[in-house]
């Protein structure tokens, strides 16, 4: 359904939401809203962020699967600037019947589009352009002890990263993430 010139793209994931904006484009380039906090708000995005994040990354850098506990749990709303990604979002809410599943994005400079990954679910990308510059608006601020992740790669959760032809580059605190039969949820939605 369309909200305020954006298109809200419910997922098969309770609580994901795709959000395409509506592109003005002429000679001088394009224009687009990237927030509208009553747009959000109806469509069940919370209208208070109170942190800001921004990476710049080159081709084949994988960041995540990442989230954090309660108190300091984070809803994100994220999008490409420039470049592109493949942008996943796993459910780790114990009592949800989408437990363990995931949902996978395009979001680049071209499409524009944006993901809201709620609190409960556990989030990564990996770049698929060089130079790629990558934001995101959190509903609470980063808490070292509360944060947690899963291994990108585990084959229980069997995620299809596109990563044919590529060298992946990851942190050593991301290869050494738990698997996700060993998570101990703090989540239990």
């Amino acid at each position: 359904m369309y909200l305020c010139k954006m298109q809200i793209i419910k997922t098969k994931i309770e609580g994901l939401v795709e959000i395409q904006p509506r592109v003005f484009e002429d000679d001088r380039g394009h224009f687009f809203e990237s927030y509208n906090a009553p747009v959000f708000a109806e469509a069940g995005i919370p209208d208070v962020f109170i942190q800001d994040n921004q990476s710049l990354s080159q081709s084949g850098v994988l960041r995540g699967l990442h989230f954090q506990a309660p108190p300091f749990d984070q809803g994100k709303l994220v999008r490409v600037i420039k470049g592109s990604v493949w942008d996943v979002a796993v459910d780790i809410r114990k009592n949800s019947p989408t437990y363990g599943h995931y949902h996978g994005v395009h979001l680049s400079e071209k499409n524009k589009k944006m993901f809201w990954v709620p609190p409960g679910f556990a989030h990564g990308f990996v770049t698929l352009e060089d130079q790629t510059i990558f934001a995101y608006k959190c509903t609470q601020v980063y808490n070292k002890e509360s944060e947690g992740s899963v291994l990108w790669n585990d084959t229980d959760l069997n995620i299809q990263w596109p990563l044919e032809g590529m060298s992946i580059l990851t942190s050593e605190k991301d290869k050494q993430a738990p698997l996700f039969k060993e998570l101990e949820t703090p989540f239990n939605v």
